[in-house]
């Protein structure tokens, strides 16, 4: 019941008050930005970007052609990760996005492991799905990301096809299932012999990306490469 009523409140005060911390939900002071001082020095990062043979990438090995992949931020139950992602992704916090795009971003140029990529592609949502939340938050955390990195983004060439059930609760087989054969490329000569970079919020279980690697690989004559904001620790 608390917790209802915290959410309430919560909704009604960033209706007036929109300048609030994305991790805490307190308000910002003068010259914060999406992030209060506290959180943004506490966000756990993962250091991955500047890591040969990351998780990221050993979770991917065997599975999908990568040349490179990293998460900028740990992820845990209860956690700021998790608050913070999910005023991205449920709350409306588009400019947030764009903030956390903007700091991946930095840190893969300032990693010195990254080679140039030519194309940045958000992981797409189902029209209808993206219809009904009004955005899709990894284009817009690809969009922050062109800001700092020397690359195009192209939100409609990667096309989720199918509009599969949600993966929370299923199985690394089942969410293999679910997104098997329901991305296609609608324009393969756009990226042929060029660097991609997928852009996703979260990596958990890599099916998705896997899907979508396999899809750019088997239509276009390309190398990818992924950055998520989030990954479980």
């Amino acid at each position: 019941m608390f917790s209802t009523v915290s959410t309430y409140f919560t909704d009604f005060y960033r209706l007036f008050y929109p300048s609030i911390c994305g991790c805490c939900d307190q308000p910002l002071t003068k010259g914060e930005a999406q992030l209060c001082v506290h959180c943004r020095l506490s966000l756990p990062f993962t250091q991955y970007e500047k890591m040969e043979e990351n998780p990221v990438e050993k979770s991917l090995f065997g599975r999908a052609p990568i040349v490179y992949g990293s998460a900028l931020l740990q992820f845990s139950k209860g956690e700021s990760t998790q608050q913070l992602l999910h005023n991205i992704k449920y709350n409306g916090q588009r400019e947030l996005a764009v903030f956390m795009g903007r700091m991946m971003g930095t840190r893969l140029q300032e990693s010195g492991r990254l080679s140039a990529v030519d194309v940045l592609m958000p992981v797409p949502l189902h029209p209808q799905k993206e219809q009904v939340r009004g955005y899709n938050q990894s284009a817009l955390l690809a969009e922050g990301m062109a800001a700092i990195l020397p690359a195009e983004v192209q939100k409609n060439n990667l096309v989720r096809k199918v509009a599969t059930a949600t993966q929370t609760r299923k199985s690394r087989l089942e969410r293999w299932e679910n997104v098997e054969a329901v991305f296609d490329v609608r324009h393969p000569e756009r990226l042929r012999g060029k660097h991609i970079m997928l852009v996703d919020d979260v990596l958990t279980t890599g099916a998705t990306i896997e899907a979508c690697v396999q899809a750019l690989t088997e239509k276009a004559d390309c190398s990818v490469s992924v950055a998520v904001l989030a990954t479980p620790m």
